[in-house]
């Protein structure tokens, strides 16, 4: 192993055998505005640089990660099914080592499992994600809602993530409720989102409760995360979670 990464792990009661890290920016080998672990073909950064990257996290892992051409939809691929990238936003497994991953720089990580250890899945949330119901699809991969758990990783935080009048009467009008994620902003007619406050939402009408994590910024800690909105040209971290023998 040439480099130790360093992981966020999350804080939350998972089974034993449900593993899981994210990663941070640091401690791979692209170099600016990429600096340094982008895990990101897309984002044209050198390629060979991604794949070293790629590689060093492979090392942690128990196999290739499931990697998703994400594209801002709802659509949640079963990991019996993976034939390669493909188009999706979220992936599910329940057989051993299937390694379900997702990408963010700003849009929301989202980490499932179940309480018997039986069942994972990740999820890519921006706004339209998260209005359009990738959430509530990855919820239903589950065989009972209210036995999962899920874990909220690095995003944007509410006080960074400014959106138009639209976006706030597109979510008010799926459910009142999520008018008290939206405070005014400096500008007018705009407003500060909180994506945090809107996935809770989400997974609570689905019937999850038990929902942990939450308490990142990726615009404001740009030592620790990229964050496409703050750069514009930058880098991508990666969510990962599996299920051991």
């Amino acid at each position: 192993m040439t480099q130790a990464l360093d992981f966020i792990q999350p804080n939350w009661p998972a089974p034993e055998n449900v593993k899981c890290v994210s990663t941070i920016r640091a401690g791979g080998v692209s170099l600016a505005p990429y600096d340094s672990l982008n895990l990101g073909v897309h984002v044209a950064d050198n390629i060979e640089h991604v794949q070293l990257n790629r590689q060093r996290l492979a090392q942690y892992l128990p196999a290739q990660p499931l990697w998703l051409n994400q594209i801002h939809g709802t659509h949640v691929m079963h990991a019996t099914n993976y034939k390669g990238v493909c188009d999706a936003d979220a992936s599910f497994a329940n057989t051993a080592n299937q390694v379900c991953t997702v990408m963010t720089a700003d849009c929301l990580p989202v980490l499932f499992c179940n309480t018997q250890g039986t069942q994972v899945a990740a999820a890519h949330a921006g706004w339209r994600g998260l209005l359009d119901g990738v959430l509530e699809n990855t919820v239903d991969e589950f065989d009972q809602a209210d036995q999962v758990m899920a874990w909220l990783g690095p995003a944007i935080g509410p006080d960074a993530f400014e959106v138009g009048q639209e976006v706030k009467d597109l979510f008010t009008a799926k459910n009142p409720a999520h008018a008290a994620c939206f405070q005014p902003s400096n500008n007018a007619n705009k407003w500060m989102a909180d994506l945090y406050l809107l996935a809770r939402l989400c997974l609570l009408a689905a019937g999850v409760k038990q929902v942990y994590g939450g308490e990142f910024c990726t615009f404001t800690d740009e030592s620790r995360f990229f964050s496409y909105r703050r750069d514009g040209v930058t880098g991508r971290m990666a969510s990962c979670i599996w299920l051991t023998d």
